[in-house]
């Protein structure tokens, strides 16, 4: 899989928020950070597909993720590894891990805020913040989260992330886009880019996630077969 790792430990996280978002691990434990590239479309998502088209059941980049990570796993068989992806949730709805968070404190992606912004223009509209990825900008993904429980890593120094969206001019026109206009992605290149979605990664994205068997080629019939 085309991926972007960063590496944390789970002190760094836990320092930045609230008990009711601290992993339940040791502060020295090591953990990292798994990114997508634009490249992961067509180097490890539609390989997935072709591969295993019969047995996708549920969003296909979602699956293929685990699919990958479990690999990643069966190569430390003598290590404990735990796995928390994006999309997971504690019962309670919240999700298992704050990925923007876990990016910045590993120093992969810089977690835009509207912190950031000194004279603050919004008044009382609620703002999201958003991750800005050095090289990528926008165009990426924070997929996961691998933990290694019993290996402890005191020694590690903690990385800033890049900052690379630096004036405050151009932090208001990313928190802006990202909020009111994220449909038409302009956030995504606030920053110039060496590389970015293909035209067909960005119309998978943007088409409902109940369209996006048809545009790999997965057929309702080939949905229906694999529930049974």
């Amino acid at each position: 899989m085309e991926i972007c790792v960063s590496l944390p430990k789970v002190g760094w996280y836990n320092a930045v928020l609230q008990p009711a978002f601290h992993l339940p691990y040791p502060d020295d434990t090591l953990a990292f950070v798994v990114l997508s590239t634009p490249s992961m479309f067509d180097k490890a998502l539609k390989p997935f597909v072709n591969k295993e088209r019969l047995k996708i059941i549920r969003d296909p980049v979602d699956q293929c993720v685990s699919h990958h990570l479990s690999r990643v796993k069966e190569k430390f068989p003598d290590q404990r590894v735990d796995i928390m992806f994006d999309y997971e949730m504690l019962p309670s709805r919240k999700p298992k891990f704050l990925a923007q968070t876990a990016a910045h404190v590993a120093g992969a992606a810089y977690y835009y805020q509207r912190k950031d912004v000194k004279l603050d223009p919004w008044g009382k509209k609620k703002i999201f913040g958003v991750c800005i990825h050095p090289k990528y900008g926008g165009w990426f993904a924070i997929r996961g989260l691998l933990l290694f429980p019993d290996i402890q890593v005191p020694f590690l120094e903690q990385p800033a992330p890049v900052d690379c969206v630096s004036t405050e001019e151009k932090r208001i026109e990313l928190l802006e886009q990202f909020n009111f206009h994220w449909q038409d992605g302009r956030y995504r290149d606030i920053i110039e880019v060496k590389e970015r979605y293909s035209e067909e990664q960005k119309a998978y994205f943007a088409t409902p996630p109940a369209e996006r068997f048809r545009l790999l080629g997965l057929s309702q019939e080939a949905q229906r077969i694999t529930f049974h």
